[in-house]
């Protein structure tokens, strides 16, 4: 047996809380693995207020890159020394490049959430609700509006953040974009062709919890994306199918962002299938991809 060259995995991790629930580590590592690349990918639980020594410590240990999730996706900006063009429109970032002991920030998630709802549809002209304002909101607001949608809701139960999206997304882009305020189950507008839900309700172990709005006003043919991977079948995708909405689960945005992560991280070209199948051990199945 000859003896590698050397001993240094290459490093990359997730920083998130919480952390546990979030599968990208053995998906990613998947990847890894398959490409026959030395490298390791860590999940880990970082409170907000552990964020910048979390950054640090990455760069000191000489990590290639992290991802960015719930919490940390606009407070990460903070710490970091660029902005790629994508984070800087949006945003928010969702994955840092560690260049030189240089931190760039990057966001993936709205460009792996279009490659995921192009599998079913072009959102060019299309009317289009989407729920929240957050970090993962704003990524696929700005896509969507740079990819020609038509009509674009934010719905938000903080008006200020919900009203501060919209007035970046009619600044910096083209899209007609407008908010409502989400005081109560919302009605979802007739004309509606694409409803996403860009929240955290239902994320594990909440399993049960459901978006807040009025189901009867889902409409057969109405196509329902969840960002949510963890459970892939949300409750508000299994609401959506048992009306006759056709429904995209957060695992197709979950690969599809992480292929463009391990590109910038190490200038590989990841297998998005290999990704794919380990995601579906993990959950026995999931559709959507």
């Amino acid at each position: 047996m000859t003896a590698p060259d050397s001993f240094l995995s290459k490093l990359t991790g997730l920083f998130a809380s919480p952390a546990a629930e979030n599968p990208t580590g053995p998906m990613v590592e998947s990847a890894y693995r398959h490409a026959g690349l030395d490298a390791r990918y860590m999940t880990c639980e970082v409170a907000p207020a552990d964020l910048e020594h979390a950054v640090r410590g990455a760069v000191a240990m000489g990590w290639a890159g992290f991802h960015c999730s719930l919490p940390h996706k606009v407070a990460v900006i903070q710490y970091l020394d660029e902005l790629a063009e994508s984070a800087a429109l949006i945003g928010a970032v969702n994955c840092v490049v560690i260049r030189d002991g240089r931190l760039i920030g990057e966001n993936t998630d709205g460009q792996g959430f279009l490659t995921s709802l192009r599998r079913l549809v072009d959102p060019r002209g299309k009317r289009i609700v989407v729920l929240g304002a957050g970090g993962a909101a704003r990524a696929i607001a700005f896509e969507l509006a740079l990819a020609g949608a038509g009509d674009l809701l934010v719905v938000n139960r903080d008006a200020g953040r919900g009203e501060a999206l919209v007035g970046d997304l009619c600044e910096r882009t083209a899209v007609r974009a407008s908010v409502a305020r989400w005081t109560e189950a919302f009605a979802v507008p007739a004309e509606t062709e694409i409803l996403i839900n860009a929240t955290s309700v239902g994320l594990f172990p909440d399993v049960e919890a459901k978006p807040d709005i009025d189901y009867d006003t889902l409409t057969p043919g109405m196509i329902v994306a969840d960002v949510i991977p963890n459970p892939p079948r949300t409750a508000f995708v299994k609401e959506a199918q048992s009306r006759g909405c056709t429904a995209i689960d957060g695992l197709g945005m979950l690969v599809n962002q992480a292929v463009i992560g391990i590109r910038l991280w190490m200038g590989l070209d990841a297998d998005a299938e290999v990704m794919r199948r380990t995601l579906t051990d993990i959950f026995g199945g999931p559709e959507g991809l």
